[in-house]
């Protein structure tokens, strides 16, 4: 059973983590979720699930305004070539339905099948909002915390620079 927007609270305060949650209505893109960038200062994210050829899983974590290039977003990250995962994969491996894929779904993956990768422009932000495993409310925390919180999961999330070139084919 994945676990609940109550879980996840618990498990952040049982690492001595603050974070303050603001409820909304659902917002399922960057583009519905924009009104709130302005209420609730700090980095937004947008969140990929993605596989690649191999049967290989990513969670990339990036800035809400980020360009991804999906075409080399392989090289970037260093894996086979990718696509987005199938909703039922998703619900499998993170708990979440597709429009709350966020950063704590890593809580629902304790096996580890899925390789967090977050876009270091993120990492700017001294807060990071995120969905609490629900489209209804964003959650910001401490970019350091979540950081923690991704360690504490199993998911020690790699940093990576969406914004640089991706690296030559070999």
């Amino acid at each position: 059973m994945p676990a609940t927007r109550q879980d996840l609270f618990d498990h952040l305060e049982s690492l001595g983590i603050e974070t303050t949650t603001h409820e909304h209505p659902p917002v399922f893109t960057v583009a519905e979720s924009e009104a709130l960038h302005d209420q609730i200062p700090g980095g937004h994210t947008k969140n990929l699930f993605l596989k690649d050829a191999k049967g290989r899983l990513f969670l990339i974590i990036a800035e809400a305004h980020a360009e991804v290039a999906m075409k080399t977003l392989h090289k970037t990250i260093g894996c086979a070539r990718l696509s987005f995962g199938k909703p039922d994969l998703l619900m499998e491996k993170l708990g979440v339905a597709a429009g709350s894929v966020t950063a704590f779904a890593a809580i629902n993956d304790p096996s580890g099948d899925v390789t967090v990768r977050i876009d270091q422009t993120l990492l700017d932000h001294d807060i990071i909002n995120c969905h609490p495993l629900q489209n209804t409310a964003t959650t910001a925390i401490a970019r350091d915390d979540l950081l923690r919180f991704l360690e504490s999961t199993g998911h020690p999330a790699e940093p990576i620079d969406l914004a640089a070139p991706p690296p030559a084919a070999d």
